[in-house]
């Protein structure tokens, strides 16, 4: 595409009205100076898509104007040009970033294509840096509750290491989050993560589908195929519900991670793999052990780090902060004005259970902003089993339930409010439009005590 502005660097004045009138014909947008310096300046005001630098430059040369480039603006793609250069300064350049190294006198036809390979790779970098932005908001882990700080914590102690971890929780609390999650804060992070639904892939497929096979194996094994195990080699592979796996596939898998090879169906030989394996379940795997439908050496094997994700219903102070997350997210994907539910609608939300956790809740915000006409969603506007009517015949205790919920959905406001102020009692309770004894009082019947003495506050008596 043209149109890309590009910075010309070199202390030929002939050279830069050339490649400059050139590249105007081309369609780009073309500035040129004569130092290092001046480039630094320039870049300083205003970064190009591309700079063309000299090597041979006055004053400051062009591999020590490469380098303070590359330090202050490492994305940008950066062509070196030279009439005297060796393979040395080549390689010197190439190792300080430089996309690439053309000799004078400069071949137009050349030029121009590594301008247009040089301006592709960025278009093609900035793209995987949004997609892989947009992939990491898409797994964020959301939530400000005692249990999901504990759950950081305990991802960010376990990441940095290669033990494996075994997850346990309900169908859609999050264990697929939480292992991408580890993934991101480890040393293998630029290496691939390969998930394997063990549930929904047939006893017969999974030995295939986990440790590949070679042409000829079996009828339809057309060619020889690589297995999860080694595609996550240097990496890590995510096991879900492991605990649907056969004896017969766990006792490979079991082998697999004692000897740290596998060996493809159909082949002889085996094959060395650095993987961490990362495997979760949502059933009791210790009671598949006492009905004989789990291996417990495997289960040893996999359970180094035990880490348990919450329920949705054992942190309901979190909903206001999903409801506001998928919010946004889906009214952006849709191309819709943001919407926001009702303090009633809210209240409905805090009340009821939420039975397929975080996956269920996404799902209804997901159907809200799809089907509600309006920006503000209140009660009447939500589905089965939100409706208020729906929630009124839980039973006896509904109406507590509903009281409770209101003051779930208070207590999580008041403390996302002070947690935003930096625990300043007297700021947020201006903003809450409560007394500051009215707030503290609020505060102590939560079981709650702020950290006294900061911002110059203290308790009031």
């Amino acid at each position: 595409m043209a149109g890309e502005r590009i910075l010309l660097v070199d202390d030929e004045k002939s050279i830069r009205s050339t490649l400059a009138a050139i590249l105007t014909e081309e369609g780009y947008r073309p500035a040129a100076v004569g130092s290092g310096p001046e480039a630094l300046t320039r870049l300083g005001e205003e970064v190009p898509d591309l700079v063309i630098l000299d090597i041979w430059l006055p004053d400051m040369d062009g591999i020590e104007t490469l380098a303070e480039v590359k330090r202050q603006w490492p994305e940008l793609p950066v062509v070196m040009i030279s009439g005297h250069g060796t393979i040395e300064t080549a390689v010197k350049a190439t190792k300080l970033g430089a996309y690439d190294y053309i000799e004078k006198p400069l071949s137009l036809e050349k030029t121009l294509l590594v301008i247009d390979r040089a301006l592709e790779h960025a278009r093609l970098e900035r793209e995987n840096r949004v997609l892989r932005e947009r992939i990491e908001r898409a797994h964020e882990i959301i939530g400000t509750s005692p249990t999901m700080i504990e759950l950081r914590r305990q991802i960010s102690t376990a990441a940095p290491s290669n033990g494996r971890v075994l997850i346990f929780g309900e169908n859609g609390a999050g264990k697929e989050l939480v292992a991408r999650a580890i993934h991101a804060l480890s040393a293998r992070r630029e290496r691939p993560f390969v998930e394997v639904n063990c549930a929904a892939i047939p006893d017969e497929l999974i030995e295939s589908e986990l440790f590949g096979h070679e042409k000829g194996a079996f009828t339809g094994a057309i060619a020889r195929r690589r297995g999860k195990f080694e595609l996550a080699d240097g990496g890590t592979l995510f096991l879900d519900e492991i605990g649907d796996m056969s004896l017969r596939t766990q006792a490979k898998v079991l082998r697999a991670l004692e000897e740290q090879t596998v060996e493809r169906i159909g082949g002889h030989e085996p094959v060395r793999v650095d993987t961490r394996v990362i495997a979760a379940s949502n059933q009791a795997l210790q009671e598949l052990i006492g009905q004989g439908r789990f291996r417990e050496d495997l289960f040893y094997r996999l359970n180094v780090i035990p880490i348990e994700v919450p329920p949705l219903r054992r942190r309901k102070e979190d909903v206001p902060l999903l409801v506001e997350h998928f919010f946004k997210t889906f009214s952006a994907e849709y191309g819709k004005r943001p919407k926001a539910l009702s303090g009633d609608a809210m209240v409905c939300f805090m009340a009821y259970d939420w039975p397929g956790n975080v996956r269920e809740l996404r799902n209804m915000v997901e159907r809200l902003v799809i089907m509600t006409p309006g920006e503000t969603i209140g009660p009447d506007d939500l589905p089965s089993p939100l409706r208020p009517a729906d929630l009124a015949v839980v039973g006896d205790g509904a109406h507590q339930n509903l009281r409770e919920a209101r003051e779930s959905f208070e207590r999580a406001y008041i403390i996302a409010e002070l947690r935003a102020n930096g625990w300043n009692i007297t700021k947020t309770s201006k903003q809450l439009g409560i007394g500051r004894v009215n707030l503290w009082r609020k505060l102590k019947s939560y079981g709650i005590n702020p950290p006294r003495g900061k911002n110059g506050e203290a308790a009031p008596s």
